[in-house]
């Protein structure tokens, strides 16, 4: 089998030729019914968190959940709906609909697949931790700003989209504030956080929604619950059908389409990350790009919500003792069954339970630790934070991954031009002894750091301040590790000037990819010679005189 065709094997496949028993069947059952309880009360909250409903975050779950997991490059990721796309999603059915956020989904599925196959799961790594942190501690704010009309009972009326929207309309509403589902949302809070302390395996968001719900029912509490809410949610499975297509439509979403393609890759590739570290695999990213793409693809299908790897789901499933696919596979499968068979007990579920569960899921994404570290990082570095962190916010989830990523590259370029220089006299040398041995009128001059369009400029401003004109000049250039079309340009001037006033240029110390794209630039460079060492380039002179 070819290296290519190994990096787009899913991990399946790979398990089982290794041997695949039932031992390790078992211990797959396990983990995915593990995983299962856990995610069963997470996608109802973030389908409805989403601005769709429960049953759509279970069919996301169940559907792009065993996807991922059969076609996936990670032996052990978990798949499904996520906070990251709570944003996202909630925008896109606001203005488009909901056919339209199906629509968006599908082509998010086709641009991962396309980006899978393209090699771009090697570059989504590159984009800057700050920007990460910011946009997911931004999505956190967001998310529990979304919670607090459920987690008190508020009586707002038409609730803004924007966050502070929302709490001008919560500020209004504060009296309408309700006891007993205040008690509830709280009760679960408390509860979830210290089953975690008493024990991470023990399954504290189910345990939590089945004691609130049962507190609910069997006080009469008044509190909203699911079937209030949604009185008519299927309980099982749709048929797949295509979402209806225009071209209009396409044009509208898939701006939207990029977003969800984009938060897609990079959760998926840090999950599959973590769980590489978790567990001591190491996962395929184009073929983990493929699969997201796939399982979106399978989701708007269904008519269901965008899906991604699912962190907290995927360290679950490898402390459950996880040790292929399958366990991803069964997961879904358990939740399919779940939907079946007791899909009506949903209807039971306070609205303030699942608000709980949500702040909790907030608090996990907001990653506070991080956030406090890289606020004391550098100023660039803690701007980078804190203004993707506002747009976030403040403006759009798309406007703030574009400024970020743009300005994160602007900020790297700045200090890659900071790193790059022309070193004259004894620093273009080797030995400072090698001065006495230069012939008289010729000048070494040796250029460290990347020559690209950010330092092209100052370079050639650098040369051109040699004082008087020498006879010859020698650049070393060994300590490029790059050049590109800028930086071929500013050594093409200094060439044909020096060219002009009669001085010899020869570049030495050539790598040999930065030659290989000067050779591509011949004409530029006439006028110059080449030699491999300095050693020759001073032998070259010295039979010249």
């Amino acid at each position: 089998m070819t290296a290519r065709a190994t990096q787009f094997t899913p991990k399946l496949l790979t398990a089982w030729r290794e041997g695949y028993r039932l031992t390790d069947l078992r211990a797959d059952l396990l983990a995915g019914l593990t995983v299962a309880i856990v995610a069963l009360p997470l996608s109802m909250a973030l389908g409805i968190a989403s601005g769709a409903s429960p049953d759509k975050g279970l069919i996301t779950a169940i559907v792009a959940g065993f996807l991922i997991s059969a076609f996936g490059g990670s032996r052990v990721q978990v798949g499904g709906p996520t906070g990251a796309f709570v944003v996202v999603i909630a925008g896109v059915i606001a203005r488009h609909g909901y056919d339209g956020l199906v629509v968006a989904t599908l082509l998010a599925g086709l641009i991962l697949i396309a980006a899978g196959y393209a090699g771009i799961g090697q570059l989504m790594r590159y984009v800057p931790m700050p920007v990460i942190t910011g946009f997911t501690a931004g999505i956190a704010v967001i998310i529990a700003s979304g919670e607090i009309g459920d987690f008190l009972g508020l009586h707002a009326g038409h609730v803004p989209a924007d966050v502070i929207g929302k709490w001008l309309a919560y500020a209004l509403a504060w009296r309408s504030a309700s006891g007993p589902t205040i008690a509830i949302a709280l009760g679960t809070l408390g509860l979830i956080v210290a089953l975690r302390r008493i024990n991470p395996r023990i399954p504290g968001y189910l345990i939590a929604i089945v004691v609130a719900s049962a507190a609910v029912a069997l006080a009469h509490l008044p509190v909203e619950t699911v079937g209030q809410r949604f009185p008519h949610m299927p309980t099982g499975l749709p048929l797949p059908a295509l979402p209806a297509l225009s071209l209009a439509t396409v044009r509208d979403v898939l701006p939207s389409a990029f977003t969800i393609a984009f938060l897609a890759g990079i959760e998926a590739l840090l999950s599959a990350v973590v769980a590489d570290g978790m567990a001591g695999y190491r996962h395929r990213p184009g073929q983990e790009l493929v699969a997201q793409g796939l399982a979106n693809l399978g989701s708007a299908l269904f008519g269901a919500l965008p899906a991604t790897g699912a962190i907290a789901r995927t360290a679950t499933n490898i402390r459950a003792g996880a040790r292929s696919p399958v366990a991803g596979m069964a997961h879904a499968l358990f939740l399919l069954v779940i939907l079946l068979v007791a899909g009506r007990l949903v209807a039971y579920v306070p609205m303030p339970a699942l608000a709980a569960i949500l702040m909790i899921v907030a608090w996990g994404m907001s990653e506070a630790e991080r956030f406090a570290t890289l606020g004391r990082m550098d100023a660039g570095e803690r701007a980078l934070l804190l203004l993707t962190f506002a747009l976030t916010v403040l403006v759009d989830l798309t406007v703030a991954i574009g400024v970020g990523v743009t300005l994160a590259s602007l900020l790297f370029m700045a200090r890659m031009a900071e790193a790059s220089t022309v070193l004259g006299d004894d620093a273009s040398l080797d030995d400072p002894d090698q001065r006495r041995a230069l012939p008289e009128g010729v000048e070494v001059f040796r250029i460290a750091g990347p020559m690209f369009f950010g330092v092209a400029g100052e370079m050639l401003d650098a040369l051109s301040r040699i004082g008087r004109r020498p006879d010859a000049v020698i650049l070393r250039l060994d300590r490029v590790p790059y050049i590109d079309s800028s930086g071929v340009g500013m050594l093409g001037t200094f060439v044909e000037r020096a060219r002009k006033a009669g001085t010899r240029v020869i570049l030495t110390d050539l790598p040999r990819p930065v030659w290989q794209t000067l050779a591509r630039a011949h004409p530029r460079f006439a006028g110059a010679e080449r030699t491999s060492t300095l050693a020759a380039a001073l032998a070259r002179l010295a039979r010249a005189r």
